[in-house]
């Protein structure tokens, strides 16, 4: 995994990309195996048979935790995700030493073996380790997150990125309701339980400030020029 000195408290925009730009999810239960991992992996303990333990109780198809686990110690805060086909974005709060790298091998490592037993595929799901940038600034985090969450949602509007710009209402509407990204939570039409007191809902404690900041910034009226931190971000 990706070897870098997180401080504990900082922020970090993690990215890991399918090898060869290939999908790392194929199926719906793929996509849902994510959300589960998701939420249960952030976790000091993991069960070995952690997804029967949800068959078992009924529960694999919520985000509940397991009645015969203990109660949840996270590795890390999880403040935005958004699950794309060949690729997924996290933005994470180092909350203990070396929390982030821990949740990622876990993460890493669950995908992996899920896609090759499921695929009857051998190697890497993924390009090499998970790559990550340390969010400097109150100003980055919130354009982080717009970038996160509305751009790459967005990016899946069935009329494509440039409609979806071009009629934010409709796109936002849709985007709203994509089950595998955090931005939901944030548009205030469901309560995610992978997230836990996240900083941007102090940022944007209601949920029109974050879509007409997040619509200033597609549009180019943000503080930093979208361009500019879409190529960064990129560089991931």
């Amino acid at each position: 995994m990706r070897k870098e000195p997180f401080a504990v408290g900082s922020f970090v925009h993690v990215m890991k990309r399918g090898a060869r730009g290939m999908p790392i999810v194929q199926d719906a239960g793929d996509r849902w195996r994510f959300m589960l991992m998701l939420a249960h992996f952030n976790d000091h303990f993991l069960s070995e048979t952690w997804y029967r333990d949800l068959l078992d109780e009924g529960i694999m198809e919520t985000l509940r935790h397991a009645s015969t686990w203990p109660a949840k110690n996270p590795l890390v805060a999880i403040e935005a995700f958004t699950l794309m086909p060949n690729h997924f974005h996290l933005i994470l709060k180092e909350t203990e030493e070396n929390g982030v790298s821990r949740f990622m091998h876990k993460l890493g490592t669950g995908m992996v073996n899920h896609a090759n037993a499921k695929y009857k595929e051998k190697g890497s799901l993924f390009q090499g380790p998970y790559r990550s940038r340390t969010i400097v600034n109150d100003t980055y985090f919130r354009q982080a997150a717009a970038y996160v969450m509305v751009k790459n949602v967005f990016e899946l509007f069935p009329e494509g990125y440039e409609k979806a710009c071009a009629s934010f209402d409709e796109a936002w509407e849709w985007a709203i309701h994509y089950p595998f990204s955090s931005l939901g939570h944030y548009a205030g039409v469901i309560v995610s339980p992978v997230l836990a007191n996240p900083l941007l809902k102090e940022l944007f404690p209601k949920p029109r400030e974050f879509r007409s900041f997040a619509h200033d910034v597609l549009s180019g009226r943000g503080d930093i020029p979208f361009a500019e931190l879409e190529n960064d971000l990129e560089d991931l």
